[in-house]
């Protein structure tokens, strides 16, 4: 399967409560860096290397994440707009981007895991991504599939060494010996985002929409051998808070984004 031919299942539905600043009034994922939604970064990310049909799972505010799609051409480009006729005409050539984009609504207040499992309907080939819409990275999204596919296990998550401490992940060689999500001491590596799930991954593991990925589905994996790390040394930075906000707009702003 080449990397075309595989799709971004993207989580949009948090509220992102340690953000509120930004989040009373949009979705977290909508929060902007130098002008886009960090969702846009996060795509832009897979698309650089071939990807082009992305699952956004919507919940919290979701709305405006559908609305900015849905509008996306005008956004970008010249318009006349003629009242009368209600007609919009774009001026020259508008900047779109060669995606496809499925707008899931997965609830309000349906958790990760529940999240991921009701998007594989409008996934369609076997093997997907999966990703936070809140973070960035410099990751190589060819060289992780390629650790997917020599692992030979149903997931791969991308362990990241970050400021602050997340989801604390065990490695065994390449192995994920065990998962805690938010642990009181930290081991050095965590849970940065950035997946690779085979279906099957998700068949044991219901529809309930209270099911969580990190507490839920990946300690399982893990459990039964079939969750990989792919170590990621370089650049990554999640947005949970109004100060990482402005660090990753500094970032944008002096020209030099990694992640792009």
């Amino acid at each position: 399967m080449s990397l075309h031919d595989m799709e971004a299942v993207i989580l949009c539905g948090g509220q992102g409560t340690r953000l509120r600043e930004e989040t009373e009034f949009k979705p977290k994922p909508m929060v902007e860096i130098g002008g886009r939604p960090i969702l846009w970064h996060i795509m832009k990310r897979y698309a650089k290397f071939g990807v082009r049909r992305f699952v956004l799972c919507l919940g919290y505010k979701g709305d405006i994440i559908r609305d900015y799609f849905l509008q996306y051409r005008y956004r970008n480009a010249d318009v006349v707009v003629s009242l009368k006729w209600n007609d919009v005409q774009v001026l020259g050539e508008a900047e779109n981007e060669d995606w496809e984009i499925v707008l899931t609504d997965t609830g309000a207040e349906t958790m990760t895991g529940g999240r991921i499992k009701q998007a594989l309907r409008h996934v369609k080939g076997q093997r997907f991504f999966a990703t936070y819409g809140d973070g960035v990275a410099d990751v190589d999204i060819a060289a992780l599939v390629q650790a997917h596919q020599a692992a030979g296990r149903q997931a791969t998550v991308t362990a990241v060494h970050p400021s602050s401490r997340y989801g604390e992940i065990d490695i065994g060689h390449d192995a994920v010996q065990s998962f805690f999500e938010k642990p009181q001491t930290a081991g050095g590596w965590i849970n940065g985002g950035f997946f690779v799930f085979e279906k099957a991954a998700f068949d044991n593991v219901g529809n309930d929409p209270a099911l969580v990925l990190e507490a839920d589905v990946l300690p399982q994996l893990a459990a039964r051998q079939q969750l990989t790390a792919y170590q990621h040394s370089g650049f990554w930075q999640c947005m949970d808070t109004y100060r990482e906000m402005l660090l990753l707009n500094g970032i944008y702003a002096k020209g030099d984004a990694p992640w792009l």
